[in-house]
């Protein structure tokens, strides 16, 4: 009797280690920014989370993906162990993913401005007039408002028509809302309501070229695009190649994780 009990506690108990082994969806123990270090942690490619993981975030795992939304199915399915990633996209991605949590920590701030080719001068005052333009007579209240509301339901603002001999293109990657993302057919968000109303001002036709984050500083050294609006914060490293406006909008880095 007493060998057939010990050989079937044996079973279970090799059964046990067995299927912890294999748990993939185990919770995580991450409860503050400490927790991060040696985990495998996705990041949109090109962003402030890609730099501050990299930099920050010791024997950090990175795994970079093209938007955030790919970061969170890798999340889903137990890839990887959490997301860093900007305030207002990440709560979009929750809202999506109820099964998905913010973990609200002390991580990097940081200020979006809109980039131009370095020593693009006169570009760069013409947006910096519509920045302090739109910021003084309620226009950006009214975006902030719409595409940021209290209660959560977005109400996008009509196309503000665009219209001249000159086309200006700006680019953007269209997986970032509010800022910017595609809604049926058409890439809206706040940061394409702002280059309509910087195009307006200037008297062209605004044309939206969206493509990968992390290809659009070279699109702009190239001339590909004019300016680039995606959300993109000022960073030392960008200051190198580009130039930036002053800025409209500052934000901060959340966790994302499996509830």
């Amino acid at each position: 009797m007493k060998k057939i009990v010990a050989a079937l506690l044996a079973t279970v108990m090799a059964a046990s280690l067995f299927a912890g082994c294999g748990n993939k969806n185990a919770a995580v123990n991450i409860t503050k920014a400490e927790d991060l270090e040696g985990k495998k942690i996705g990041v949109q490619a090109g962003t402030t989370g890609e730099t501050y993981v990299t930099e920050s975030v010791k024997d950090a795992k990175v795994q970079s993906f093209k938007s955030g939304m790919d970061a969170a199915l890798d999340l889903k399915n137990g890839a990887i162990d959490a997301i860093v990633l900007d305030e207002l996209p990440a709560k979009a991605i929750v809202e999506q993913n109820p099964d998905l949590t913010i973990l609200d920590c002390d991580l990097a701030t940081e200020e979006y401005a809109i980039a131009v080719k370095k020593g693009n001068t006169e570009l760069l005052e013409k947006i910096n007039a519509t920045i302090q333009r739109i910021k003084t007579d309620g226009t950006y209240e009214s975006m902030a408002n719409a595409f940021m509301p209290a209660d959560g339901e977005i109400k996008i603002p009509e196309h503000k028509a665009t219209e001249g001999d000159t086309v200006i293109k700006m680019g953007t990657n269209a997986a970032f809302p509010p800022f910017e993302y595609v809604e049926g057919s058409e890439v809206v968000g706040f940061d394409i309501t702002m280059s309509e109303e910087i195009a307006a001002d200037m008297g062209a036709k605004l044309q939206v070229e969206d493509m990968n984050f992390d290809s659009l500083l070279s699109a702009l050294s190239s001339d590909v695009i004019d300016f680039a609006a995606a959300g993109m914060s000022i960073t030392e490293e960008r200051l190198k190649s580009v130039d930036f406006s002053e800025p409209y909008y500052s934000s901060k880095q959340v966790i994302i994780l499996k509830k």
